[in-house]
């Protein structure tokens, strides 16, 4: 069969930002690997930052990591959700990071002694970046969101890359713009307006979008889809509805019902090598029908600025997904640490819950008021499950509680704490002496050989396994045999190095600490093994 030449294709924001850009270029990469097409996503961020990681995740929302340590935005994570795909550096483009690598270049002689421009230069670097991850992934398909909304100044040179390649290549070269139809309640109406502005200042960078997908409360109206098309020169057929959803993973079925994925590739010509999603299907249909309610707290830092959907978004989504597995309909009630330094007595509220989740986070904000929730779900009973910092702050509590070291700490919180449980890995002093913080932690994939009397070797049904990683701080090994001595299981270890990666508290139904986060690689048709585990603990 005759090989394609690539295609790429661009998603852009109308006029409204946060209405769904991530989610629908998942499910575009998902509606085409449905198809039989080698897909693979890219998402195109305008800060100057290199990176997320050191972004607040309350400023941003989460900061989701690769296979290979990159810390992106957490669109990357619906991107692995969708697609199962695994997001590495090569998917995940910054501003900052081209203008690092053309000001590496001009100072090493690369560009041959020119003179050195916003435009070509900075469009070349974002194209040649584009190109390397196609090349990388022999993908058929290029699928490129890129951040904010058309009309944003920032995104000007983005568009420019984009609009050069559609002039180099016009047959490979296609836009999807996702815009927002508003329905002002007094009039109960569609308004297509903001998508007519959001389409011409999209002309006047020299684009004329090949899709929209107009996001609104409600499925569009066909005289809306009627003036869309007049207006944009756009076949009705390539207007297409993406109305609000019961959940996120209705997306790829709801496009699917207006023969999104036939309309793409009859644009791009191409055809169909298979045809499907039934399983997907099934999967959306199935979890509209659960009614069993489980009640799960969340013990977070970061939902006092921002919704805490955005922050813990890969925590949510693996929450979900074992839930379902079991049948089981997740109720996640959001508990605020700080209440129960202030007043103790609040912690009763935690008897209403089924299990609770302490994810990760930085910083001494909070912390104290987390370790009282650990040693009350120790005590009651309850299922715990520590992410990151949730296995930190178990360990802090177990050591304070059950071994006497009252003022056992992490050095993250109390530097000068007298009984260390929590130290600073060996490789991160001179970093954190120097401030040299930015992609300096440990982060990605690393391998962990597990007790085979855990409950984790249990849930993994394999000694061995691979997660990903972002922390500084460790488990101190020079407590681990007294804590183990006290009913502390170290079930999970990385063996090169000797670092504890999973503790568990023995005679309890489930308290479980990880010090990786096991959240970046659940999938909706496939439960991350330590949540499916706690979520059956629930009942």
């Amino acid at each position: 069969m005759k090989k394609i030449n690539p295609k790429y294709i661009f998603v852009v924001g109308g006029v409204m930002s946060s209405v769904g850009k991530g989610v629908a270029a998942a499910s575009i990469g998902k509606i085409l690997q449905s198809k039989g097409y080698r897909v693979e996503n890219i998402k195109c961020d305008m800060y100057v930052n290199i990176d997320a990681g050191t972004i607040r995740p309350a400023e941003h929302g989460e900061v989701f990591v690769g296979e290979d340590g990159v810390e992106a935005d957490q669109d990357l994570g619906n991107y692995e959700r969708f697609t199962g795909q695994i997001s590495t550096r090569e998917n995940y483009i910054t501003t900052g990071q081209v203008y690092q690598e053309v000001i590496r270049r001009e100072r090493n002689l690369e560009y041959g002694g020119e003179d050195v421009e916003v435009v070509p230069d900075i469009p070349n670097e974002i194209i040649r970046r584009i190109k390397e991850c196609q090349q990388k992934n022999n993908a058929d398909i290029i699928v490129t969101e890129f951040g904010g909304t058309v009309g944003e100044y920032q995104l000007v040179l983005f568009l420019e890359a984009a609009r050069m390649m559609k002039a180099q290549n016009p047959q490979d070269v296609y836009f999807v713009m996702v815009s927002y139809l508003p329905t002002p309640s007094l009039l109960g109406e569609q308004k297509s307006k903001p998508t007519q502005t959001a389409i011409r200042i999209l002309n006047s960078a020299g684009i004329i979008p090949d899709i929209i997908l107009c996001r609104a409360r409600d499925k569009v109206a066909d005289s809306i889809k009627n003036t869309i098309s007049t207006v944009c020169s756009l076949d009705k057929e390539r207007i297409i509805s993406a109305p609000d959803v019961y959940s996120i993973y209705d997306i790829p079925v709801n496009f699917e019902k207006e023969n999104f994925g036939a309309t793409i590739l009859k644009a791009m010509g191409l055809k169909s090598k298979k045809s499907g999603m039934k399983d997907w299907e099934k999967f959306s249909k199935k979890i509209k029908n659960i009614k069993k309610e489980i009640n799960i707290g969340i013990v977070g830092k970061y939902f006092n600025f921002k919704s805490c959907r955005d922050t813990y978004i890969s925590v949510i989504e693996s929450i979900n997904h074992a839930s379902w597995a079991h049948n089981k309909r997740p109720n996640i009630i959001w508990l605020d640490s700080e209440k129960y330094e202030k007043d103790p007595k609040e912690l009763k509220e935690l008897k209403k819950l089924n299990g609770i989740i302490v994810p990760g986070g930085f910083g001494k904000r909070g912390t104290e008021g987390m370790i009282m929730v650990a040693e009350y779900a120790r005590k009651n009973k309850i299922p715990y499950f520590g992410l990151c910092l949730g296995m930190q702050i178990l360990t802090i509590e177990f050591a304070r509680n059950v071994l006497g070291l009252t003022d056992a700490n992490s050095i993250e919180l109390n530097p000068k704490t007298t009984n260390p449980v929590i130290c600073t890995m060996e490789d991160q002093k001179d970093k954190i002496r120097t401030k040299n913080y930015g992609g300096t932690m440990r982060l990605g994939a690393c391998l962990a050989r597990l007790s085979e009397d855990s409950l984790s070797f249990r849930a993994y049904g394999k000694k061995n396994i691979s997660e990903r990683h972002r922390h500084r701080y460790e488990f101190n090994n020079e407590y681990k045999e007294d804590l183990k001595n006290n009913g502390l299981r170290i079930a999970g270890i990385n063996i090169q190095r000797n670092l504890v990666e999973i503790v568990e508290v023995e005679n309890h139904p489930w308290m479980v600490g990880v010090q990786f986060h096991p959240e970046f690689k659940s999938q909706p048709l496939k439960p991350h093994p330590l949540f499916y585990d706690f979520i059956k603990s629930l009942y």
